[in-house]
Formats: structure tokens, sequence, C-alpha cells
């Protein structure tokens, strides 16, 4: 930790509730439970003393535990993993013990390997790995100082990291300003340092003040300081005995950190020159390499003997590190310095910098010694962007990016650096940083190719923010500007319009907009591509060519196509349309077999919710259950929302009227907040299978034909039954047989099972003939068993023994109704279950209870661990899946033993049934 100047006093005042506060903290470690506290406060008011104090160093309290330290560094914000490295240093002597994905994404981050950038939250994971490890020999408290000047990976992995150390001997301390300064670290628990009461202010301030006090003098102190210990300390050390005894010459008043910095500065003022610009350098050095100090020190001729000075005035330490008193001392020095100097400054510590060892610092020290634009120095900060990159860290990758651009003279080569750097700030989920680049390249002046790049970042960036039209229109725009000179390109971005378009939904103008730019795309190459096939196979989809569909089951079949990585939602919406939930399988478990591999969260997340919602077509509600609840559970650490539609179809089956119609209206909501058309299709899908199975007909008609209103792809088809048969039930025959011509010719042309047993469940609810429309149910029964599509096929039963009871056969109808009752109820479809219950007495049958599930005893996070663990997957392996450490997937395990009743792993499979 940043140690304190011997003439600082080591007693602390008025702390005793922090001290306990964090004491606590250390006593939970100690008894095997981690946890974190994130200490704020203004600089100055103590954060570092009273981390020390309780945590560490000379008067530290905490014996028996390991201390890990990092500090943030205003200057070194620019490099990726720069305070993780620090963190993680002392232990990397354990990587050989962490599985090879974990071992090989920290090696990559931290410059020591070569492969594919890790995912940042794979890295996270593998800083968790490493962590548990050494937790395994006692108890670790790891102290972040300085949190607010974290680079944006490190800040993203400890945060990760401090969410996931419950079950684990470790505690994490973070030190920052303010709260919120840091958005990783906003959700973790708080202590706010104020300012000192007034005794224990007094009682500093005579401690530090070994002349005579003037009572005025002291008072004004006390009142400026306003209980700031750092401030206490400092005010009067620049005074002389003649302003401590009367106070003439007392400062105006002025914010306590400029008065601060101002009394560091005006002692740094009466140093020696040379003495001065050596703390010039070494406030210009964000990594405290003292080495590298004294060979720039030799450079500018300043001899070993500069320091001495600043050493006695408590300014500075130079050991094996330097370190500064405070934050406050450096910036004094570094802003006191004139621009000329800082350059020069910075010009020597480049020269001092081992190309080869550390190229990117030198690269950094270059950059900030130019005084105009240098594109040698441009060219060495792209190279540094392009090594950031390769260790995962986006934003870094943006950072060099930036300040190369700001170095390069010609305009174009500029204009695409900023683009460059924008892309890399997207990559980051940086969205505003991003824009502002772009705005930055479009101020130079662009051809056609840079002016189609920065309308496709826009539009990626409107994409991410809201999914609305207007990413549609820049993705159109962008399309249309690469067409001239690279029309290959102009289909792939039309292909990316479509896809948002049909995410904003096909009631929009997106959906207009996209559709005509597709229609006079430049013709594909001969041959085509597969990218190239799929866009025009969409097109002619949306149009109703039946020759389409061909070609798009082909497609999907092919699962390793790279065209299907960033067009996973598309996939899943094909499949729906063509009614064929298993089409897109292949290409979803490829992608998430490789989001796992890679540790991209992002995919595997997205590849998750649209498997659920497949999973829940065919009636494996615990599987849905189990991918749902991974999902969320990586979400959380993404810190994006859940996906909503599965979600809204789950509930809308249970049929809780108020616990579906509160998430219902919540996705309402979320779709008029941010433009996404079809999550209002997916509410309304939702609202009428919920009211179907309430038998609340009127309502789920009405929601059901706005479902089907635009033909969105993925769900107009599906609100066709449920329309079907709320209209039926509501006497509106016409309304009904209007849209079973439409649903006849969308299964005829899929001609899948499931397409047909729709067809099959809509017709016989529609025919007046009895045989007839008993074949028609027998049909829609043996069609969905042949598919599995497990939930409509519970309902077909359950109105295959409505119908045979209205026809008096009551036996039979009492057959179909219990298998009904059963599969609903297994299902969980609490209202259709409930129909099918009443019908049951309506025939003279007793209904069994059904015994509930072991499985329904467990929380959604716990059966997704339960489910891994029965199949024989690790503790080790699940907590790489979840995100988690293995302790904690153990300790989740004796919890959930305890639900079951059993006592082993072994035990799980029987229970569960898998």
């Amino acid at each position: 930790m940043r140690a304190i100047s011997p003439s600082v006093p080591r007693e602390l005042y008025g702390r005793e509730a922090e001290v306990g506060e964090l004491e606590r903290l250390v006593a939970a470690v100690r008894a095997g439970h981690g946890g974190a506290l994130v200490v704020h406060g203004e600089p100055g008011v103590g954060k570092t003393a009273l981390l020390e104090h309780v945590l560490g160093g000379p008067a530290g309290r905490a014996p028996g535990a390991r201390n890990l330290y990092a500090g943030g560094v205003e200057f070194e914000m620019e490099l990726a993993y720069a305070a993780l490295h620090q963190l993680c240093l002392p232990l990397l002597d354990r990587l050989d013990r962490l599985p090879e994905p974990q071992r090989t994404a920290l090696e990559v981050a931290f410059g020591h390997g070569s492969g594919r950038a890790p995912d940042r939250f794979g890295v996270a994971l593998a800083v968790l790995g490493l962590l548990s490890e050494a937790a395994g020999d006692g108890p670790l408290i790891c102290v972040v100082d300085d949190a607010q000047w974290l680079d944006r990976a490190s800040a993203q992995a400890l945060a990760f990291v401090a969410r996931r150390i419950e079950a684990e001997p470790i505690a994490m301390v973070f030190a920052l300003r303010e709260r919120g300064g840091v958005p990783e670290l906003d959700a973790l628990p708080g202590l706010h340092l104020t300012g000192l009461a007034d005794a224990p202010s007094r009682a500093l301030l005579a401690s530090g003040v070994h002349a005579p006090l003037d009572d005025r003098v002291r008072e004004r102190i006390l009142a400026e300081a306003d209980g700031n210990p750092l401030a206490l300390l400092e005010l009067p050390r620049g005074m002389g005995p003649a302003q401590l005894a009367g106070g003439f010459g007392l400062p105006t008043p002025a914010p306590l950190s400029s008065r601060i910095e101002r009394s560091f500065h005006e002692r740094v003022a009466q140093l020696p020159a040379p003495t001065r610009l050596l703390l010039l350098l070494a406030a210009a050095e964000p990594l405290g390499d003292t080495g590298r100090l004294w060979r720039a020190a030799d450079l500018l001729g300043v001899d070993a003997d500069a320091g001495a000075p600043a050493e006695a005035a408590g300014l500075i330490e130079l050991g094996g590190r330097s370190r500064f008193r405070h934050p406050l001392v450096r910036a004094a020095v570094y802003l006191a310095a004139s621009p000329a100097d800082r350059r020069r400054a910075h010009r020597a510590l480049a020269e001092a910098t081992d190309p080869a060892a550390d190229p990117d610092h030198r690269a950094w020290h270059r950059a900030q010694a130019a005084a105009r634009p240098d594109d040698e120095v441009a060219a060495e900060l792209v190279a540094s962007a392009d090594r950031a990159q390769a260790r995962g860290g986006a934003a870094a990758g943006a950072a060099f990016l930036e300040r190369a651009a700001a170095l390069t003279a010609d305009p174009a080569l500029r204009a695409g650096r900023f683009l460059a750097a924008a892309g890399a700030n997207l990559e980051a989920g940086a969205l505003d940083a991003a824009l502002g680049l772009i705005a930055a390249a479009e101020a130079e002046p662009l051809d056609d190719r840079l002016r189609a790049r920065a309308d496709l970042l826009r539009g990626r960036a409107e994409y991410f923010r809201s999914g609305g039209e207007e990413a549609v229109r820049l993705l159109v725009r962008a399309a249309r500007r690469i067409a001239p000179v690279e029309p290959s390109t102009a289909r792939e971005y039309l292909l990316d319009a479509l896809q948002a378009a049909l995410v904003s939904g096909q009631a929009g103008q997106g959906m207009t907009l996209a559709v005509a730019a597709a229609r006079t795309a430049p013709p594909a190459p001969r041959p085509p591509t597969t990218t190239d096939e799929l866009l025009d196979a969409l097109l002619g989809h949306l149009d109703g060519k039946p020759g389409s569909v061909p070609v798009l089951r082909r497609l999907l079949a092919h699962a390793d196509d790279e065209m299907w990585t960033k067009r996973l939602t598309l996939a899943a919406m094909l499949s729906v349309a063509l009614w064929d939930i298993g089409l897109a399988t292949g290409v979803l478990t490829r992608r998430l077999e490789q989001g796992r591999d890679e540790g991209s969260l992002t995919t595997v997340t997205v590849s998750l919710a649209l498997l659920s919602a497949g999973a829940l077509h065919q009636g494996d509600m615990a599987a849905a259950v189990s991918m749902m609840s991974e999902e969320e559970t990586l979400t959380g650490v993404t810190g994006a929302a859940p996906h909503r539609n599965t979600r809204l179809h789950l509930a809308a089956l249970r049929g809780t009227k108020r616990e579906a119609t509160a998430l219902i209206e919540q996705a309402r909501a979320e779709a008029r907040d941010r433009d996404k058309g079809l999550l209002t299709v997916f509410a309304d899908w939702a609202t009428a299978i919920l009211h179907n199975g309430l038998a609340d007909y009127p309502t789920a008609l009405a929601a059901a034909e706005r479902a089907s209103a635009h033909g969105d792809l993925p769900v107009a088809g599906l609100a066709l039954p449920e329309l079907i048969e709320a209209a039926v039930r509501c006497g509106e025959r016409e309304r009904a047989t209007a849209a079973f011509r439409t649903l006849d010719d969308r299964t005829t042309a899929a001609g899948t099972d499931f397409a047909l047993g729709v067809r099959s469940y809509a017709a016989a609810l529609l025919e007046e003939d009895g045989a007839t429309a008993e074949a028609h149910y027998r049909a829609a029964v043996g069609h969905f068993t042949d598919c599995g599509i497990g939930t409509f096929l519970a309902r077909a039963h359950l109105v295959y023994g409505e119908w045979l009871r209205r026809e008096g056969r009551r036996r039979e109808a009492r057959h179909e109704l219990q298998v009904a009752f059963e599969k609903l109820s297994a299902l969980g479809a609490g209202a259709f279950a409930d129909r099918a219950r009443a019908e049951l007495r309506a025939t003279g049958e007793r209904v069994r209870r059904v015994t509930p599930d072991s499985a329904d005893r467990l929380t959604p996070h716990e059966l997704t661990i339960a489910r891994l663990a029965a199949t024989g997957t690790t503790s080790r392996e699940i907590a790489a899946r979840l995100f988690l450490s293995p302790r904690t997937i153990d300790a989740h395990l004796r919890n959930i033993f305890k639900k079951l009743g059993i006592t082993s792993r072994r035990q799980l499979a029987a229970v569960l049934s898998v």
C-alpha cells in the first residue's frame, strides 16, 4: 500500500465506527465468508490511513491473512489490466493450477502469452479462480486504492470478482473519492468517510503542530479544514511562527482540495530545481518504476542526491518503487510544471524505456511528449492499440487509437483512426465515447468508404442502445454509400439492416425501408456466398415466395457457417417461421459451445435465451428454466437485461394472472421506451396464451389479433392458433375462418409435423362435422407427438377432451382430459391444467392430486447447478460455466442436498430424472 510518511501520526482519531466496520469484514473472512466494501470520501479524508491501520502496514490488525494490493494511477488508465496485473502479480506462480482456458486468458491479458483476445469476463473468471486457489492456503485481503483511476478492464474484472466471493475467505476493499465514480463498483456495499468531528479534529491538529498556536488561527484552520485530516495536517505547514501565533497572512478561502494542493505546490516550490525535476519525472511515470525514473534522471542530468530533500519533506518515498505521499502531491507537481517541462520529462522517460520490453509505455510517453502531429509516434500508438486489443483490452485499444488520431497529420488517415477508435469503444460497450469519436471523424473530409463506415458504426451503436428504427436507417444508408465501391459489403450491411428491422418490428417504417433497400441491393456475385444466399432467401420469404423455404432450411443446416455468428436472433426467428423448432438448434448449440470456449458472454447469453425458447415449446420445462437461470446469472455479470421473450411465454403458460400481467406490462413499457416493436408483439402473444388458459376468450382474441396483425416473423404464425381458439369460443367464426386461411397457407408451405399439427389443431376447433373434427384432433396429437412439441401436445389433449365431453363421450373424454391434466401440471401450465380439472369434474371424475416434482423445491439457479452436477459435471466445470468459484458451487450443492433430502451427487440424477 502507499506508505504513510513518518511525519503523519500513526494513531487514527475519531474513526472507531469505521474501524469496527472493517474489522467485522476481516473477522468474516477469517471465518471463511467473503465480502467486499467500497470506502469513499473526498481527497485527504483518510481512506488510505484507515485501510492501512486495519488491514495492513505497520499498525495492521489482520494477522494470519495475506494482503494483496493494487492502486489506480491516473496516467495509467489507458493501459488494459494494469491494476489487475499489479494485484495478481504475487500469485502468478499458481497459474498452472487453473483450467487451461482461464490460464490462457490471464497469460494473454497480462502480455505473458499469445493467442485469441480473451473475453473480459473470461479474464475476470480466471482472476476469481486464481484468488480462490490462493485463498485455499489462508484468508486473502485485497486492497484497491485510488480506484477512481482504475483502467476500465481492471475495474470490470475486480467488480466481477467482488460480487462472487461470498463463499470464499476473501475480502476486497476499494478506496475511491466519489461513490458512482466507478460505475462497476456501484452495486457493492459502501462506507462513506466524512470529515472528523470537532474533538478528534482538534486532537489531530494538535498532534501535527509543535509550535504555539493562536486560538483564532486554530479556529480558522479547523473551520477551513472541515474535519479533513490531510487538511488539518497540511494547512499549518506553510505558516511561519508569526502566522501560527497571530494569523498574519492566512490564505483566502478556496476549495479544500485546491488549498491542500496549493500547500503541496508551495512546499515543492521551495525545493532545489533538480529535486523539482526529479519529482516531475516521478509524477509522469505511472508505474513507480525507480529504475526507469533514474535512467530518465540521468538523461536530464539529475544526480542521485536530488531526491533527498523531497523525501525529507515527506512528499515522496524513493525505494523499490516511487510512492507519493498522496495523489494530490502528484497532481500538484505535474500541473505546476509548464507544458514544455512536461514534454521534456515524458521524452526522457520514453528514451529510458526499453522498446522491446515495454513498447506500450514507451509509445505512451512519446505521445505525451509530442507537441504537434507526429506520424511515427501515431504509428507506434496504433501498434499499441493492436496489442491491447489482442489482450482483450478494447477500451485501452480505443484510447491508444484516439491519441494516435490526434497525432496523425493526414486528414483521411486521422478520420480512419477516429473510426477505428469508435469501433473499439463499441466493442468495449462505451456507446457515448464511440459516438463522440464518430462525430470527430465526420468533421474530417471522408470518402465513401469512411462515410459508410461511420454510418455502420452509428447504426450498430443505435442497435445496441435501442434496436429501433434509427439503427435500420443508418445501416441502410451505410449500405447505399458502400455499394458503388464494395457491393458485397453493401449486401452484408443490408442483411444486418433486415435483422435489425425484424427485431424492431414489422409494423414500423424500418421494415419498409430495409425491405425496399434489399430489393435494390447489388446483385450477388457468382458463385454467391452463403451470406448472399441468406439475404436473397430472407427477402423472398418476406415476400411470400415458397422457393425460399428449402434454401433457408439448407442454410440453417450449416451450423458452422460464420455468417450465423452475429445473426443468432435471425436464425431463431427463421426456425419458428419455418415451423421447425429444432432447425436452429444446431446453429445455437454450436455458438453456445464456441462462446463457452472463448469466454464470450454475449454469445453465451443470447444462445441460452434462444435455446430456452425451443426447450419451452418442446415442453422441457426443467431445461428451459435452467437455461433461463444460467442466462440470468450471466446477464447479471454483463449488466445487460435478460431476454424477455421466453419469460413472457413461460409466465403466460403458468397462468398466474397477476404475475404474468405484471411481466407483460413491464415488457410493454420497455418496448415503448426502447422502440422495440417486436417485444410488444411478444407481449400480445403472451397475453393471448394467458387468457386462453384462463378462458377469458374475448381478451385473448383481441391480443392474438394484435400479435398477428403485421406478420412479424417469429410470432405471427404462433399467434394464429391462439386467435382461432379464442374466436371459436367467442362465436366469431368468420374471424376464426379468416385466420385459418392464413395459417393454412403458412403451415402447408412448411410441411413439418409442427406446422401440420398446428393446422390440424385449428381445423378441429373450426370443424362442425364430428367425424372430421375427431380426425383432426387425433392428427394434431400425432403430429405433436412426432415432433416433440410438448406444450401444444398437452393442449391438443385438452381441447380434444373438451370436445369429447361436449359430444357426450364421457369415458373417452376422461382419458384425454386426464392425460392433458397430467401433462399440463407437469409443465406448470396452471390455468390450462385448471381447465382440464374442471372438465374432468364435469365428467364425474375425481381428480388425482399431482405430486409436486422434487425439483420444484429448488430455485432456478439451484436447479441449474443440480442438473449440471447430476450429469457428472465437476464443481470446477460448473463454476467456469456459471462464472462462479468452485467453493461457491459446493456451498450451493450442500443446500441442494438438504432441500432434496439426499446426501450425494449420485442421487441427483434419480431425483431430477436426468
